[in-house]
């Protein structure tokens, strides 16, 4: 078993993508009715990689962008956070960057994704090989990054590289039917990739598909300890989270905020919550601060951008209140 005091280095390697936002403006905007758009770095991967920033960790982002330039705009962006660029590669040809236009409401929200010839998705076992998994802390990835190949390979050869380093690896299952071929592929695709993690978050519609019945998702959470997880998050919306480690289940609810658009929390929540472990807190308050990091990201614009810094985070739960479970 992994020694997860690691995180403590606050070193961390991020696969999967990063992309341009297209925010429909001013807020409560529906797209079809839009007459200009505010751009932001997007991507789970890369809105985790800039909460983490945000939050006084190091990150470093693995990925593959176009070679045009909305590519360049994303390289840009990473600069902008603070995000270690090195291991990001440049591929020409038709490969096209993640795009995706999406709106600030809250009920009914619209997000339209282009993922046609996805840039990302051309990474590969080159690209992972010689990274240097020893110098840091913890190696994260989103499900994003294993919907098609040679992505997926190279993800799984990361996950090995990094278990043979010692290097604790953390999973966001971020389940996205369009990115599929089938929802049977990509539930037995999520759960390889969890069977080989310490760390695993998801939500409980995520979680049911991996299990393969509604229903039975909390089950395959708590399934996942046997198979080596030391910490799993079983994330219910507005009903909170359980948390699932060996010692027990703990039971959470959420902050209380006045949300603008629900896009966001899950990449808020994992950059709280790592950031927390990382400064040696107990998973319990970790759990608590990536809550209310999830509930600052929602009551702002865009997801990147959005992301809070330590002060404001500590500041919101000062003065806001957790829904009970």
């Amino acid at each position: 078993m992994k020694d997860l005091a690691r995180l403590r280095g606050k070193g961390f390697l991020v696969i999967g993508r990063a992309g341009m936002d297209l925010y429909a403006d001013p807020p409560g905007t529906e797209i079809e009715d839009a007459v200009q758009f505010t751009a932001a770095l997007g991507g789970s991967s890369a809105n985790i990689a800039a909460g983490l920033c945000r939050m006084g960790c190091d990150a470093a982002l693995v990925t593959c962008v176009s070679d045009d330039a909305v590519g360049r705009y994303c390289l840009k962006q990473l600069d902008n956070y603070g995000i270690d660029r090195r291991f990001v590669r440049s591929v020409a040809g038709e490969a096209r960057n993640s795009l995706a236009v999406v709106e600030t409401r809250l009920e009914n929200t619209q997000s339209v994704i282009y993922r046609n010839n996805a840039a990302d998705f051309a990474m590969t076992m080159q690209d992972v090989d010689a990274l240097p998994y020893a110098g840091f802390s913890a190696l994260i990835t989103t499900g994003t990054v294993l919907a098609a190949e040679p992505s997926r390979s190279a993800t799984f050869h990361a996950f090995e590289r990094a278990n043979a380093a010692g290097v604790p690896v953390i999973f966001d299952v971020d389940y996205r039917p369009y990115s599929w071929a089938s929802a049977q592929e990509a539930s037995d695709v999520y759960s390889r990739a969890a069977a080989l993690c310490d760390i695993v978050i998801g939500n409980d519609v995520e979680f049911d598909f991996m299990a393969g019945a509604e229903g039975q998702g909390l089950e395959k959470a708590r399934s996942l300890l046997n198979e080596g997880a030391q910490i799993v998050v079983y994330k219910m919306g507005e009903l909170g989270a359980i948390t699932i480690t060996p010692e027990g289940e703990t039971r959470t609810g959420i902050f209380e905020t006045q949300a603008l658009k629900p896009t966001g929390a899950g990449d808020s929540f994992m950059a709280g919550f790592l950031a927390a472990l990382a400064e040696g807190q107990t998973v319990a308050d970790a759990v608590r601060k990536g809550s209310a990091a999830a509930a600052i990201v929602v009551s702002r614009v865009a997801c990147a951008p959005a992301m809070p810094t330590p002060d404001e985070v500590t500041e919101f739960m000062a003065r806001s209140t957790m829904r009970p479970a």
